[in-house]
């Protein structure tokens, strides 16, 4: 299924995070070389979600460039009432994800990359279970892929060319 991309304008009030930075080193014959990867995650809260990936030999300026990066690549996800429509799971390389919908009040029981993602999205009542790998970088592809995948009640109806009524009862 095709991803709901976003065109970034100036009106969209983007906050940045970082999830994970790795330090590479690289050695030759003159000593070693040291540069940094970081991965970062924007969202402006409201169900806009986007990653990206910098790589530069200081950190701030590979936290620049994968801020960057991550504006270039937005999604929109459904966020209905602070949680998702519906369970949905997700796979990249190792990570696989599990994302279920929750009761107003639960919080976001997620950790680590998982969270950072969730958050950025503006979701605030999820379940969320990471099987498999934990490396940062497959976890929030991961996590975004399962939150791409998701469609609320209005859209199927739009898609299927039916009523509400008859999407929720048959």
């Amino acid at each position: 299924m095709a991803m709901n991309r976003v065109k970034v304008n100036s009106d969209v009030e983007l906050k940045d995070r970082l999830v994970a930075i790795n330090r590479v080193t690289k050695v030759t014959k003159g000593g070693r070389t040291f540069t940094f990867a970081a991965i970062v995650v924007v969202g402006d809260g409201k169900g806009v979600i986007g990653w990206g990936l910098g790589k530069a030999g200081e950190v701030t300026a590979a936290i620049q460039k994968g801020t960057d990066s991550a504006k270039k690549n937005l999604v929109k996800v459904p966020v209905l009432k602070g949680t998702v429509p519906h369970e949905a799971e997700a796979r990249f390389s190792g990570a696989h994800v599990l994302l279920k919908p929750a009761a107003a009040g639960t919080g976001l029981k997620a950790g680590g990359a998982m969270r950072a993602v969730l958050e950025s999205a503006g979701i605030s009542d999820v379940i969320a279970k990471s099987k498999g790998s934990s490396n940062p970088h497959n976890l929030v592809k991961a996590t975004i892929a399962a939150l791409a995948e998701m469609r609320d009640a209005y859209t199927v109806a739009g898609e299927r060319g039916i009523s509400m009524e008859k999407v929720f009862n048959g």
